[in-house]
C-alpha cells in the first residue's frame, strides 16, 4: 500500500462549474465505481481518500526454467458507472504511482470490443500529480476504463485520489480552481506566473478584480518582472497537452502595467516542443495607454493543430522595470474566430495507393517516358504492390528508350505553404548503379513560370528490389507541389523504380509516428517494431514459438527478404528448419469482448518456399476453436493481405496457426494485423491495367 504520509496533498476546492457525472473524490465510496472481476481488485483506502492496485508482497509472479507464462505485473481495472454526455467535456486524473507500473486510461463504448485509449503513464511520484484528457462529444452511452498495473515488486502501487469531469475542453480556464485545469508554469529562478487574487492579496494593495467575476477575491494569473535580474528573462504557463487534435478559436483576457519592458507571445507546441507563435501583443496606440491601464482587454486568436498540442504563455522581461502581465478567463470555440478564415487543410489530398488510378498526380508532358500503373499477378517470380500484394502500383524505365539518358518525374497536386508536413511513400529500385539519381523528390513552388525547385530526398542507399518505406518531413513559405523525379543517366546505369502508397500529413514525421505507436497499442494491432505488443505465444496447444526477426529468414528460397511494414522493421515468423513436418506454432491476442456488430481483422502473410505448410487463423471462445480463414502451399513471393470478418458477442481471442509443410524450404511469416470494429471494406475487383516483371 501506498505510504500515507505521501497520500496528502491539498485538497481540490469544489468546482464553480458543476461536475459531471464520472466525477468522484473516494472520500466515502467509489461513487459507482467497480472491479472488473476479471482482474484484481481495486481497493478503497479505510478512510476514504483514494482507491488503489497493488502488488502482492508475498508473490514475485515471475518463474524461471519453465515454460509458464512469465507474470511481471498485476492488472487492475476501474470501470465508472454508465455515463451519457452528448457535449465535449475535460476529465483531470489525480493519481499517483510508487515504485514501478503503469496507469492508462480508456474510453468504453457499449457494444463495441475495443476501448479508446485517452492516456497513459509510466513514471513514478513522490506525490500526487495531476493528468488532464478531453473526452469528444458521444451519442452513445460509453464508461470510463482504469488500468492500473503496478509491477510485482515491494512497494509498487497505483492509486486514484480524484476524477473530476467537467464540461467544455481541456485548454479553458477561469483559474478559480486550486488545480488551475492542469495548467503549469515552467519554473525560472526569477520570473514565474503566480496566482493572484483571492483572500490573500500578494500584490499589492490596489489588487485589481478578475475577469471572471469582477471581485478582488477572484482569481487570475500574473507574472511580475520585480526579481528579473538578467536580459530577456521569459515565464511561461503551459496548458496540459491535448489528448485530440484542437482547430478552432482561443481566446482570454490580459491586461499589462506597462507600454514598454516587456514582450507578450503566445505559442502552440507540439508533442516534439516545436514552437509556432499564435499572437502578439503590440504597441497599443500611446493616447489609449492610460485607459487601457487596469482594463482587461479581449484577445481572440485562431489555433489549428491537427495533432496533439499545447498553448504556451510566454513574457519576457528586459528588467527589473518590465511591468506585469495577468491573464484570466482562456476559452476554446470549435469555429473559427474569423469567418474568413480557411478550414485546416486536409493532406489526405495528396494520398494515392495507384490501385485504380492516379489521383490526382499527373505526369509532366515534356519527359519522354512516362511513369506507367502496373499490376502483377503475385507469383515465385513476380513481386506485387505494397498496398495488398496483387494490386496497382507505379513504374518508371521499365522499357528501353533511343535515347541514353532520360528523366521521368510525377507531379503531386498543390499543398498551401506556412505549413510543416510529412510525406510517406514506399519504392522499390532495381539495376541501378549511381543509386543518388534513381529516385528523388523535389517541391517545386506554384508560381508562374518559376522552374526553381529544391531537392528534399533522394536515395542513396543500393538498390535491394523489395519494398521499403521513407518520412520525409518539409516546410515551404509559399503553396508548392511535391514532384517524383527518376533519372536514367545512360544505357548502362537504368534501372526500374516502382513507387506505392504515397501518403501527406500535417506535422512532422515523428509526430505520425507517435500517433502509429498509439495505434499499435489497440488490442489486436500490432506491426511487430517494437516486440509482441498485446500477443503471445500460446505454450500449450503448439510445438513452439513465432520467431520475432528482421532481414531474411536463414534458410534460401524460402521467407520474406524483409518486413511488410518499412523494409528495415520486424515480422514473425515459423522457422521450418528447426521444426518436423505437421508441427505446429499459435499467436494468441488478448482477450477480447464480445461485439453485437462485424469485426474486420486484416494483417499480411509471407508463404513462399517449396512444400509451404498452412496458415490459418482461429476464433477460440469458450474452449471452442472456430476456422476463420486458411490458407495452403505456396502462395507468393511478395507479401499478400488477407481481409477475414466476423462477429462475436462472447469474449474470444483471436489465434494465428502456422503449420510446417514437407520441406525445410516452407517459412511462413505475418506482419501489421490490424483489428477493427464494423466490417470489413467490400473488396474493389479491378481490370488488368498491364503486366511487368521489371521488379524482379
Amino acid at each position: 500500500m501506498l505510504p500515507f504520509y505521501l497520500l496528502t496533498f491539498a485538497g481540490i476546492v469544489q468546482a464553480n462549474h458543476p461536475l459531471l457525472p464520472g466525477s468522484c473524490s473516494f472520500e466515502t465510496n467509489t461513487c459507482g465505481y467497480t472491479s472488473d472481476a476479471d482482474y484484481t481488485s481495486w481497493t478503497l483506502h479505510e478512510d476514504g481518500r483514494f482507491v488503489a492496485v497493488d502488488a502482492p508482497l508475498d508473490d514475485p509472479g515471475v518463474e524461471i526454467g519453465t515454460d509458464a507464462v512469465v507474470e511481471t505485473e498485476v492488472t487492475g481495472v476501474l470501470l465508472s458507472p454508465p455515463l451519457e454526455q452528448g457535449e465535449w467535456s475535460c476529465l483531470r486524473l489525480v493519481y499517483q504511482i510508487t515504485g514501478s507500473g503503469s496507469l492508462e486510461v480508456l474510453q468504453r463504448t457499449e457494444g463495441r470490443s475495443f476501448d479508446r485509449p485517452l492516456w497513459s503513464s509510466q513514471m513514478p511520484s513522490d506525490s500526487w500529480v495531476i493528468s488532464t484528457m478531453d473526452l469528444q462529444n458521444n451519442t452513445e452511452p460509453y464508461r470510463v476504463v482504469i488500468e492500473g498495473k503496478p509491477r510485482r515488486s515491494a512497494g509498487s502501487s497505483v492509486a486514484i485520489f480524484e476524477i473530476h469531469i467537467s464540461p467544455g475542453y481541456c485548454l479553458e480556464c477561469d483559474f478559480q480552481e486550486s488545480h488551475l485545469c492542469g495548467y503549469s508554469n515552467q519554473w525560472n529562478a526569477n520570473v514565474n506566473w503566480y496566482v493572484g487574487g483571492g483572500s490573500i492579496q500578494t500584490l499589492d494593495n490596489n489588487v485589481p478584480n478578475d475577469h471572471t467575476y469582477n471581485k478582488r477575491t477572484g482569481h487570475f494569473m500574473y507574472v511580475d518582472s520585480v526579481y528579473a535580474k538578467t536580459f530577456k528573462e521569459v515565464a511561461k504557463l503551459v496548458s496540459p497537452m491535448t489528448t485530440v487534435p484542437m482547430s478552432g478559436c482561443l481566446s482570454f483576457q490580459y491586461q499589462r502595467s506597462e507600454e514598454r519592458g516587456n514582450m507578450f507571445s503566445v505559442f502552440a507546441r507540439d508533442s516534439l516542443g516545436q514552437y509556432q507563435e499564435l499572437w502578439r501583443a503590440g504597441s497599443e496606440n500611446q493616447s489609449d495607454w492610460n485607459q487601457m491601464l487596469g482594463e482587461w482587454i479581449p484577445v481572440q486568436v485562431d489555433l489549428k493543430a491537427p495533432y496533439s498540442t499545447q498553448v504556451v504563455f510566454e513574457v519576457a522581461f528586459n528588467s527589473p522595470r518590465g511591468g506585469r502581465i495577468k491573464l484570466d478567463d482562456i476559452s476554446f470555440s470549435p469555429e473559427f474566430c474569423s469567418t474568413d478564415t480557411e478550414p485546416t487543410f486536409d493532406p489526405s489530398i495528396a494520398n494515392c495507393d495507384f490501385e485504380s488510378d492516379f489521383c490526382l498526380y499527373n505526369q509532366d508532358k515534356t519527359t519522354e517516358l512516362a511513369w506507367r500503373r502496373v499490376s502483377v499477378k503475385p507469383n515465385i517470380f513476380r513481386n506485387g504492390d505494397h498496398t495488398t500484394g496483387a494490386g496497382s502500383f507505379l513504374l518508371a524505365h521499365s522499357q528501353l528508350s533511343t535515347r541514353s539518358s532520360y528523366v521521368s518525374r510525377l507531379i503531386g497536386p498543390t499543398l498551401p505553404g506556412n505549413l510543416k508536413y510529412c510525406l510517406r511513400f514506399y519504392f522499390s529500385l532495381r539495376g541501378f548503379n549511381q543509386t543518388d539519381q534513381a529516385l528523388a523528390v523535389y517541391l517545386q513552388p506554384k508560381l508562374n513560370g518559376s522552374s526553381s525547385q529544391e531537392k528534399i530526398w533522394t536515395q542513396g542507399e543500393k538498390s535491394r528490389g523489395m519494398w521499403m518505406a521513407t518520412d520525409v518531413t518539409f516546410q515551404t513559405s509559399q503553396p508548392a507541389k511535391v514532384v517524383f523525379v527518376s533519372t536514367c543517366s545512360s544505357f548502362w546505369d537504368c534501372g526500374s523504380v516502382a513507387l506505392d502508397d504515397i501518403s501527406v500529413s500535417l506535422g512532422d514525421c515523428e509526430l505520425t509516428t507517435v500517433a502509429g505507436m498509439l495505434s499499435s497499442s489497440l488490442p489486436g494491432n500490432c506491426d511487430f517494431e517494437t516486440g509482441l505488443c498485446s500477443y503471445t505465444q500460446d505454450k500449450h496447444n503448439d510445438d513452439a514459438d513465432w520467431e520475432w526477426k528482421r532481414g531474411p529468414t536463414p534458410t534460401s528460397y524460402t521467407g520474406p527478404r524483409a518486413d511488410h511494414t518499412s523494409g528495415l522493421g520486424y515480422y514473425l515468423h515459423m522457422e521450418a528448419s528447426s521444426l518436423l513436418a505437421g508441427q505446429t506454432v499459435r499467436l494468441l491476442s488478448r482477450p477480447l469482448r464480445g461485439s453485437r456488430g462485424p469485426l474486420c481483422l486484416r494483417f499480411f502473410y509471407h508463404m513462399y518456399g517449396s512444400g509451404t505448410g498452412q496458415l490459418s487463423v482461429h476464433l477460440d471462445k469458450d474452449g471452442k476453436d472456430v476456422l476463420l480463414w486458411q490458407r495452403s502451399g505456396e502462395q507468393s513471393i511478395t507479401w499478400l493481405r488477407a481481409t477475414v470478418e466476423y462477429q462475436c458477442e462472447n469474449q474470444h481471442q483471436i489465434a494465428f496457426k502456422a503449420t510446417r509443410g514437407s520441406s525445410v524450404r516452407s517459412d511462413i511469416a505475418i506482419d501489421d494485423i490490424i483489428l477493427e470494429g464494423g466490417p470489413c471494406p467490400a473488396m474493389e475487383v479491378r481490370a488488368p491495367v498491364g503486366t511487368s516483371n521489371e521488379i524482379e
